[in-house]
């Protein structure tokens, strides 16, 4: 019964409104930052090399005693959260509910939205605070220091801390077990209390633990996983042009249209492709601000770059190896499921056992980001030691073991449920600030234009705001 509320209200809030906002938003954004996420690809892939040291020169003696974390460390855990279950079950179900044409959907959202990223990370960036060791922020803060409304802050807190750190990981466990049931009949159970016992021992670890350990799985996971895309794609590199046509057909087929279905297809396709790569959502942002660099715009770049590789790659690998398998239309495979069967009839009985591993990596890379998300809004609520270690114990233990238990669809409606009103929250509070990102992106261009390699900021470059800028002196 509840469950079937909640799906009820997701599609309510997800088919009239906020749709239209994560496009409305990802196009005005696209327009005012004149493309930069067509324009300037090169510079983000740059940016990866970037140390955490590089361009201090813009930063205090303070930030610059902190310990740094670099463009890729916080790339990787950002897309250690963005690259998991929705890359591998989220693809799966959006294709087997919403049909091939949900694929083309969740590629149009993931090219606006790379620009909606990019302005929610520079914002992060800007408003960024010191906090011990490491700098802290994200739309919380943003919204407290820009918008001035210290209840809206703490409402997307509260929401972002039941979406990613609580019910998010409880999708990342259920899609683990899952796959493990499928591969080697493991119990869901042990298997939940095993990722619970590993996860709360890294998450107790903070946010370097944590940036060292994605820094380090992320690009294996996202590598090998591509490789063994690409290969069976190359082996059935005839059925190429069968499948685009497909995808995009559906995407706007006869077939939809006349069966009412056309609606749904879209909103799988954007449902699951935020859910993906984030874009809008305001998880990222809370991970971007913590790099030391010489200014905002690189980490806004560096996070639409992560956009990109999280769904036109990653989502669109495990799109091609399903629909190359022609079983996307058998009723009785959705989620992870239908992926491994997918692979199965591709690679025989490896296929299976080698994903439930690459699942290990992606969703449990995924929990621990997801945790740091949660704890970090956890900070700007309270300070509280207790308040933090009983939400570790919920974040890594508790939510990881109820997803090894809990069904499909009530993981993924409760997920959805948090995400949409996360969503809205954070579209508002960009809308209002995103001038700022735009005047930055303005200076970050007219200083690579001087030939200078490492642009720099300052915090009177913005005098109106300057009192409101913590870490730019």
């Amino acid at each position: 019964m509840m469950n079937e509320i909640i799906n009820q209200i997701n599609d309510a809030v997800w088919g009239y409104v906020l749709i239209g906002a994560l496009v409305g938003c990802g196009l005005w954004f696209t327009w005012k930052t004149r493309g930069v996420q067509f324009r300037m690809i090169g510079e983000m892939f740059r940016l990866l090399t970037d140390s955490a040291t590089s361009g201090t020169e813009g930063l205090t003696d303070a930030n610059a005693q902190h310990k740094h974390i670099s463009s890729f460390q916080a790339f990787a855990v950002s897309v250690a959260t963005r690259v998991g279950t929705g890359n591998l079950a989220g693809v799966a179900s959006a294709i087997a509910v919403g049909g091939p044409g949900a694929v083309f959907w969740m590629w149009m959202i993931a090219l606006i939205g790379s620009a909606t990223a990019f302005v929610e990370s520079t914002l992060a960036q800007l408003y960024k605070q010191r906090h011990k060791d490491s700098f802290i922020g994200g739309p919380a803060y943003y919204i407290q220091r820009g918008l001035h409304q210290r209840w809206m802050a703490v409402l997307f807190a509260v929401l972002i801390t039941c979406q990613f750190g609580l019910s998010n990981n409880s999708v990342q466990s259920h899609t683990i077990c899952g796959a493990m049931q499928e591969a080697f009949g493991w119990s869901p159970l042990w298997v939940g209390v095993f990722l619970a016992a590993m996860a709360l021992f890294i998450v107790f670890g903070g946010i370097h633990r944590i940036a060292n350990v994605s820094a380090v799985i992320v690009p294996v996971m996202a590598v090998g996983y591509v490789i063994l895309a690409l290969v069976i794609i190359a082996m059935n590199i005839s059925e190429v042009p069968h499948v685009m046509t497909v995808i995009v057909t559906d995407a706007f087929g006869l077939r939809q249209t006349l069966g009412g279905t056309l609606g749904a297809t879209i909103m799988l396709g954007v449902r699951r492709g935020l859910f993906s790569n984030e874009a809008g959502e305001g998880s990222a942002p809370n991970v971007a601000a913590t790099a030391t660099v010489s200014h905002p715009v690189k980490q806004g770049l560096i996070q639409a770059l992560g956009v990109f590789t999280d769904t036109l790659l990653v989502c669109s690998c495990t799109a091609f190896i399903i629909l190359i398998s022609g079983l996307y239309d058998v009723p009785e495979l959705n989620g992870v499921n239908l992926t491994q069967a997918a692979l199965e009839s591709e690679v025989g009985a490896a296929g299976p056992i080698f994903l439930a591993v690459a699942i290990f990596l992606f969703a449990f890379s995924s929990i621990i980001g997801n945790y740091y998300y949660g704890e970090a809004n956890i900070r700007f609520i309270t300070t509280s030691k207790t308040v933090m270690t009983v939400y570790r114990l919920f974040s890594g233990g508790v939510m990881v073991i109820f997803g090894a238990l809990a069904c499909f669809e009530l993981v993924w409606n409760i997920v959805d449920f948090f995400m949409a009103f996360l969503t809205a929250c954070n579209l508002i509070a960009i809308m209002i600030l995103g001038k700022y990102a735009f005047r930055l992106l303005d200076d970050y261009r007219l200083q690579k234009r001087r030939g200078i390699k490492e642009p720099t900021f300052h915090r009177s470059q913005l005098p109106e705001i300057a009192h409101e800028l913590e870490c730019w002196e």
